[in-house]
């Protein structure tokens, strides 16, 4: 009988806890909805004809029609070909620079003792509080001065200097949290810094630099002042700017090709995310530890 008794009193409060769960997966589900939808809707636009894009607001094309997808690719000066090969040769390039570049200094940062590195490193992270915009007009002179304009250099190059300190501070943050002993017994072997770095420290750090490099690879694909600013050639056109392309200056534009190839440039940052998140949240994560 008693057991009877609080199981019946244990029901309502059973029900009460599910009800409450279902309320707060629907809340979730309807709130990402509401987020996704506007991705949605483009990625269905770029099935419709454009007489309709506007006028139909639904997420599921009554027909899907390829002929955006298709015009869109060869509707400028270049085909989007050549767009993709210039973002991908400029993404991968800054994806090599910044986990070299970056992975060095902070290993100087983290484990070597020299004068003033306290002081640069201060430096350093004030770096982070300069706006892009501060920067752009001295660099744009500088690599005016050295014929960069209308090249990829200028995007490029500086990420094998080690400009990102973002990327720097992770890595010195995820460094320190490697024991020091490890670096003690390898001098007692007769390492020196260098293979020290390369031997243990890489081989122990594939999270932040996975986390390096999906960063850099997704920043790099979505920008789009940068291109701007120092590429003038359709030839040399990135993506972003490539996508700038389809509306004139009048404000018009073939909404369905622009769509239609807007899909596109987003489906290898989707994927890729898709692929790396779990090297991205391991990465983030165990920078920020304390240990």
């Amino acid at each position: 009988m008693k057991t009877i008794r609080a199981n019946q009193a244990r029901g309502p409060g059973v029900l009460r806890l599910l009800a409450g769960g279902l309320a707060r997966h629907a809340v979730l589900i309807g709130a990402t909805f509401l987020m996704l939808y506007p991705l949605l809707w483009m990625v269905a636009s770029s099935f419709k004809p454009e007489s309709i894009i506007f006028t139909d607001l639904s997420i599921w094309p009554h027909a899907f029609d390829f002929g955006n997808y298709i015009q869109g690719w060869t509707a400028l000066q270049e085909s989007f070909t050549v767009f993709f090969k210039n973002s991908v040769l400029v993404a991968v390039l800054v994806v090599i620079g910044n986990t070299i570049s970056c992975s060095i200094t902070a290993y100087a940062f983290a484990r070597l003792e020299f004068r003033g590195r306290r002081i640069w490193f201060v430096v350093m992270l004030g770096t982070l509080m300069l706006p892009y915009h501060v920067t752009l007009i001295p660099q744009y002179v500088l690599f005016l001065k050295l014929g960069w304009i209308d090249t990829f250099l200028p995007l490029i190059v500086p990420k094998f200097l080690a400009a990102d300190a973002f990327f720097i501070f992770l890595m010195v943050q995820f460094f320190r949290g490697i024991p020091r002993e490890l670096d003690e017994a390898a001098v007692l072997d007769g390492c020196g810094p260098w293979r020290i770095y390369w031997k243990i420290i890489l081989p122990l750090s594939m999270p932040v630099l996975a986390t390096t490099a999906i960063f850099s690879f997704l920043w790099t694909w979505n920008d789009f002042l940068g291109p701007l600013v120092y590429l003038n050639e359709a030839s040399n056109y990135t993506v972003p700017l490539a996508l700038r392309s389809f509306v004139d200056s009048t404000g018009q534009s073939a909404w369905g090709q622009l769509f239609a190839m807007s899909v596109l440039a987003i489906l290898p940052i989707f994927l890729f995310f898709l692929c790396f998140q779990r090297l991205i949240i391991e990465g983030v994560a165990q920078s920020g530890m304390k240990r």
